[in-house]
């Protein structure tokens, strides 16, 4: 499937249990940013289990267009021989990151201190999102941004000639928005330093610290405050990627609402930045073990074995959103078949992703039967029980990959099928999905024009 060609339809329908081993992809997070610290490294860094959906082939065209030489040598394992902190060329053309916010986001951030200018944009979902975000605390740096109105793309941005170091506090919790500032700090003079008053996924952290950054990390009353050390030279790594998360949502919560269901997702990240959802389904009465915990590349990873289950509605803490951003989604899709009601506070980073996904979520389930509640920062649903939902709508994904695969396991459970008007988008992040999903025994496919 391609996020960026003609509208692919695709409907589910109820049907067997959902059984077996679920591989899902490598995570995406770590994807990008073993791309892009591979290339700002010296010497030739190896990774093995990368992601290969749109979203990071796009990061990986980006290091080719910066300098860097990324060579794909077989199934997930990726080279890159990197030009070093400070050695980004100037590319010859616009850098186009598709789909992807954490793409253009940390390359902005990678280049914002190199005195050489890029231009950036995107499929139509990505120029509409706001990156003002992120070149605020770049023009900190130094550097200078040139957009559309609000902030979008395109955008052209100017790095710094004479970069200073940053002390910043980001205003919203946001991974993204730390990574940036910290990428450009690598090549700015001294110490730059970033507060946030809530953690969020601390990928960045961790792999810096792996390719040689000196970075230190202390937790405060005012938040978390991560000390960068300039202008390193960052050593080449061999990098193991995880399996996602974010895309191990999609079969796990298939598993707890399709009834009978009994699966196995191996060697599925357990950061405690990014686990919020399977705690939270675990509240719910989700029956989830997690099998053999370890550490692969430097993160720690668990097997889930997951069995259907009755499951009842709560309140998601609002503290828990940073953890659980983006499988809000399918979380909602779990509400549904929830007994009671689930209420999700605190969730309006969910407005600025690659589509308003509480409202394409509340619009969605309300077409399906589910009566929901929603305000700026609040998503509700009222739960219909196991085997309650309805379904027979069409649901719009507003080219968004997560509310795609969304409906269509909420499609796995409902009374009638639930189609949705364009499944392409899911190659960004989860291109193996509909193979996956069907070896698991799913009833998922393309609707025929």
């Amino acid at each position: 499937m391609s996020g960026h060609g003609e509208a692919i339809a695709m409907v589910a329908r109820s049907g067997a249990a959902l059984r077996g081993v679920a591989e899902v992809p490598g995570d995406k997070s770590i994807s990008h940013r073993a791309l892009i610290l591979g290339a700002l490294s010296v010497g030739e860094t190896r990774v093995s289990g990368l992601l290969e959906g749109q979203d990071v082939l796009d990061t990986a065209r980006a290091m080719r267009a910066f300098g860097a030489e990324v060579v794909r040598q077989g199934p997930g394992a990726w080279s890159v021989r990197g030009v070093g902190v400070g050695g980004f060329a100037e590319p010859a053309d616009v850098i186009d990151c598709g789909n992807s916010g954490t793409g253009v986001r940390l390359i902005m951030g990678c280049m914002a201190t190199s005195p050489i200018t890029a231009t950036f944009t995107g499929d139509a979902s990505l120029r509409k999102r706001p990156m003002g975000r992120v070149t605020a605390p770049l023009a900190l740096f130094g550097a200078e941004a040139h957009g559309r109105r609000g902030g979008r793309l395109p955008m052209t941005l100017v790095g710094a000639a004479d970069p200073v170091p940053v002390r910043y506090t980001t205003p919203v919790p946001s991974a993204q928005v730390k990574s940036a500032v910290l990428l450009a700090g690598l090549n700015a003079p001294g110490e730059t330093v970033v507060i946030e008053r809530e953690p969020t996924r601390d990928h960045t952290e961790r792999m810096l610290r792996g390719f040689g950054a000196q970075l230190e990390i202390e937790d405060l009353p005012e938040g978390r405050l991560i000390r960068l050390r300039g202008q390193p030279e960052l050593r080449a790594q061999s990098v193991a990627v995880p399996r996602d998360p974010s895309s191990a949502a999609f079969p796990v919560c298939a598993a707890l609402i399709v009834p009978k269901s009994d699966i196995l997702v191996p060697g599925v990240s357990q950061n405690p930045t990014r686990n919020g959802l399977f705690t939270t389904l675990v509240e719910m009465g989700a029956d989830i073990s997690f099998e053999t915990p370890r550490e692969e590349g430097g993160e720690p990873v668990a097997d889930l074995r997951v069995r259907f289950s009755n499951l009842r509605g709560i309140e998601v803490p609002p503290g828990r959103a940073a953890s659980m951003i983006d499988e809000y989604p399918v979380l909602a899709v779990v509400a549904a078949c929830a007994e009671g009601r689930t209420v999700m506070r605190g969730v309006r980073e969910l407005r600025v992703k690659e589509s308003d996904r509480i409202d394409a979520m509340a619009r969605g389930l309300e077409a399906c039967g589910v009566r929901v509640e929603e305000d700026e920062d609040t998503l509700i649903v009222h739960g219909l029980g196991a085997g309650g939902v309805p379904g027979g709508a069409t649901c719009a994904t507003h080219i968004d990959h997560r509310i795609a695969m969304s409906f269509l396991v909420l499609g796995l459970a409902s009374k009638l099928p639930i189609r949705v008007d364009d499944g392409s988008p899911i190659a960004t992040s989860f291109p193996a999905f509909e193979a996956l999903m069907a070896g698991l025994g799913a009833d998922i496919a393309r609707v025929q024009r």
